[in-house]
């Protein structure tokens, strides 16, 4: 699946990404629950401060007495109050904030945690045919940014959603207890000024999808430019690299901004609503005072809880936008979640316990892109302990042909058998326990070359490690470093040699102990003097193994039991070194008489 295509359908499905998302939310209900409730007082606040100027203006400033129940409030009263009052006031309104604060941040943390340690659970088990077609940036951007976006947003908008909505209530409850006539126009404008948000929904969709595509290209820019800068300097790409990535920028921008043309013509459109209720209720409100229907307090009570509303209702605007984008990330999440791999276990796979006696492929296809095969009805057989080669031209499908048998990818049609078991009869984890890879450049963890050896079997003992360490030839190398074994490895082990790379990785895939090995082309890009070194460690590796393997140095598979030459996705030879040189215009006499007169035209010069 190709995760630039996903689109978010559920975006706007808000009860079912409710429903998904509330396994996460569940554990934590209680503090959440928390955050909402105080939300409502911090919501309130700015309704006590409207509320409290009608006894400040009628009573202190106007010498009024007022009666509020069993309070009979005078300006004396009110003067030696109003200090301790607003201390108070400023005190718990800090108390509130940072506790609802750290309330908010630890909840959010935690559900985007949770959501990430699934998703990556689901993204090791995806299969490599995921990996071919989604990019480094767009997996980067799926699955580490969408989650923080709609697991660490989700609490707070809803948090913020409350707040606003509570100091909204609050003040129109202010408004409704000085003038419900005036109330009435306020509400009416409250109303109106909510109808834009009804327009920009979809846009919000759309304009978030293709942000997140276009994230995750710029992020595999990086990464491209990062692993592959060699080749961008010796081929001077700078400025190839730099005009691919300013155009992304400039994408970046334009639909920011075209989502900022869709979002913030609200605000203006808002305070204009306001502002036009503002005038009607200064109006109406001055009659009611010339005809004694309203206080001057209650009047200033009210205008000011209507400029105050503003704010919620702009806020409230923003919050909803926020959550529309909260929950289009939210879709993109869970669409990953949907996501399955297409080579899985079947029902009642059996475990593979090694091999009795024999491996074999029969009619064989296999096609990376519909009705295009790559491999096309290929078979042979490879008896227990024997060492077949596959050679031929490159994009022949050799490395194709050894991907298949721990199943990274699926056949189309014929079978690949275990001693007469089909291989996707038995469970992923055991076909793959018992077969051990060594590819061309192999890929070495963060962390230590000790690490990166027991990753083949972590269950290994120290005696265990010692010995693979001097079979794969890497004591030598391990000597001379000050930390021996715990020394720590750049990234992709790029700190080491390509033949200390290569040593390490026969050292893995040793302490595995499997009883099928895959060299695919293991030193083909390595010098004379360390191929030397690493074609002793393969010779330990294969020694009673039962072995695939692909090489460009025909030299080096000479005492094959077996070399298969494949060339457009056939097998169009087999047999023996000596066999195959006797066939008359035969395709592996052909290459090996190449690399031979090669050799020699080198030796000359």
């Amino acid at each position: 699946m190709k995760l630039e295509t996903t689109t978010a359908k559920t975006a706007f499905d808000y009860k079912f990404l409710l429903k998904r998302l509330y396994p996460y939310i569940k554990p934590f209900w209680f503090r959440i629950l928390l955050t909402f409730l105080l939300a409502i007082p911090l919501g309130l606040l700015d309704g006590a401060t409207a509320f409290a100027l009608k006894p400040y203006i009628d009573v202190v400033v106007n010498g009024n007495e007022m009666v509020l129940g069993a309070l009979h409030l005078t300006r004396d009263i009110l003067v030696n109050l109003i200090p301790f009052l607003i201390v108070g006031f400023a005190v718990v309104q800090g108390l509130l904030r940072y506790l609802n604060s750290y309330l908010t941040d630890w909840i959010s943390n935690k559900i985007s945690n949770l959501v990430k340690i699934d998703l990556f659970k689901k993204l090791i088990k995806m299969d490599t045919k995921f990996f071919d077609e989604n990019s480094s940036g767009i997996i980067l951007t799926r699955f580490l940014t969408d989650p923080d976006t709609a697991s660490r947003t989700v609490v707070d908008s809803l948090k913020h959603l409350i707040t606003c909505s509570v100091e909204a209530l609050g003040l129109i409850a202010v408004l409704l207890w000085t003038s419900w006539k005036l109330a009435v126009v306020g509400v009416i404008v409250l109303t109106v000024a909510f109808l834009p948000l009804a327009f920009i929904r979809k846009k919000i969709k759309k304009i978030s999808n293709e942000t997140a595509v276009l994230g995750g290209g710029i992020t595999t820019n990086f990464n491209e430019t990062y692993h592959g800068n060699k080749v961008m300097t010796g081929y001077c790409l700078q400025e190839k690299l730099f005009h691919k990535f300013e155009n992304q920028i400039r994408k970046s921008f334009d639909l920011a901004i075209s989502l900022s043309k869709r979002v913030w013509w609200m605000s203006p459109i808002m305070y204009l609503i306001a502002s036009i209720g503002i005038a009607i209720v200064m109006s109406i409100g001055n009659i009611l005072i010339i005809n004694g229907e309203m206080t001057t307090g209650s009047f200033a009570s009210f205008v000011t809880s209507l400029l105050l509303l503003y704010k919620p209702v702009k806020d409230l605007g923003r919050t909803l936008t926020n959550l529309q984008n909260v929950f289009v990330a939210a879709a993109r999440v869970f669409e990953l979640f949907d996501l399955m791999p297409e080579i899985k276990n079947r029902e009642n796979a059996i475990e593979l316990k090694g091999i009795k006696d024999k491996i074999t492929f029969e009619n064989v296809v296999f096609e990376y892109v519909e009705n295009e095969p790559v491999i096309k009805g290929v078979s042979f057989e490879i008896n227990k302990g024997e060492t077949v080669a596959l050679v031929g031209n490159s994009g022949g499908g050799k490395s194709t042909i050894v991907n298949l048998l721990p199943r990274f990818y699926d056949i189309k049609s014929g079978s690949i058998k275990i001693d007469n078991v089909d291989i996707r009869d038995f469970t992923l984890e055991s076909l793959r326990m018992n077969i051990s890879e060594v590819f061309q450049d192999n890929f070495l963890f963060s962390g230590t070359i000790k690490e990166n050896i027991l990753m083949g079997n972590y269950s290994a003992t120290e005696e265990d490690i010692d010995e693979v360490v001097r079979l794969s030839h890497l004591d030598e190398f391990i000597n001379t470093l000050d930390k021996g074994l715990d020394t720590v490895l750049g990234e992709m082990g790029t700190s080491l040699s390509g033949g200390q790379r290569q040593r390490v990785a026969i050292a893995r895939a040793m302490l595995k102990k499997a009883p099928v090995i895959i060299l695919d082309e293991a030193t083909s890009a390595l010098d004379n003097k360390s191929e030397a070194i690493v074609q002793k460690a393969l010779e330990n590796l294969m020694r009673n193994k039962t072995v695939f393997v692909i090489a460009h140095r025909l030299s080096t598979i000479k005492n094959a039991d077996k070399i298969m030459v494949i060339n457009d996705g056939h097998l169009v030879e087999q047999g023996r070194h000596d066999e195959l040189l006797q066939i008359q215009n035969g395709q592996y006499k052909a290459l090996y008489e190449m690399q031979f007169n090669k050799n020699e035209n080198f030796s000359v010069v």
